[in-house]
């Protein structure tokens, strides 16, 4: 299927179409000018691969030439509501991995990984026990502690992240503030980057520019240097 917003004056930018192989469920978007470069994108504990966040981002990187896959946490596959089981997080991460490695063999080039809040949260705790996984992490509102208890910070693997790593996340978070991202970056050992959307709250409703903002600060955050 052609999603109606892959036309602009005219001129097909990109194709929309599901995408199921391997245990990887989702929707692939195929831009028809691509530049090499690929996102795997993935939800949150309450949604699925077509929230609208994850729907705006992939059409805005599609449209600009990137492949992105956006898909659904192997939770989600098992039921169509409610919220991810604790003691089946591994096997997320495991669904991430394999939604990598199915977007590795569709585009040659650099491939970020990342998802919003819980499916962020995943992606990271998976690049660091798989070094190697994704060539930059996007993580969108990261969860950094359930709202009113910012005891419980959700850190312990931090320093073992060893991918570049760009947060985005809204100035009214409850689940983090800038400042307590700031912090908790430090303990990471690779390159890291914060984008603001001011107003924001959890669920990045206010970010019109992201999908401009996202893959610009990508770029300028691997092409850094090195940690």
């Amino acid at each position: 299927m052609v999603c109606p917003a892959a036309q602009l004056r005219g001129v097909l930018k990109f194709m929309e179409e599901a995408f199921e192989s391997g245990g990887v469920r989702g929707i692939l978007h195929t831009p028809t000018q691509p530049n090499g470069e690929a996102f795997a994108l993935t939800h949150g504990a309450g949604s699925n691969c077509n929230a609208p966040l994850l729907q705006i981002l992939s059409r805005a990187f599609a449209e600009a030439g990137y492949a992105v896959l956006r898909y659904d946490l192997p939770f989600r596959q098992q039921r169509p509501k409610g919220p991810p089981f604790p003691a089946a997080a591994a096997r997320d991460r495991e669904g991430i991995v394999q939604a990598v490695a199915a977007l590795r063999g569709l585009a040659p080039g650099r491939i970020f990984a990342g998802g919003h809040s819980y499916g962020g949260r995943q992606t990271a705790m998976a690049a660091a026990e798989n070094p190697g996984l994704a060539d930059a992490l996007l993580l969108l509102s990261y969860p950094l502690h359930p709202p009113n208890r910012p005891e419980q910070k959700r850190i312990l693997f931090f320093p073992d992240l060893r991918t570049p790593t760009l947060f985005v996340s809204g100035t009214s978070d409850p689940f983090a503030t800038l400042e307590e991202l700031r912090c908790a970056m430090a303990l990471i050992p690779a390159r890291t980057d914060l984008l603001a959307v001011e107003g924001a709250g959890h669920d990045l409703k206010r970010s019109a520019d992201l999908g401009a903002q996202v893959p610009e600060r990508l770029r300028a955050l691997l092409d850094s240097g090195s940690v």
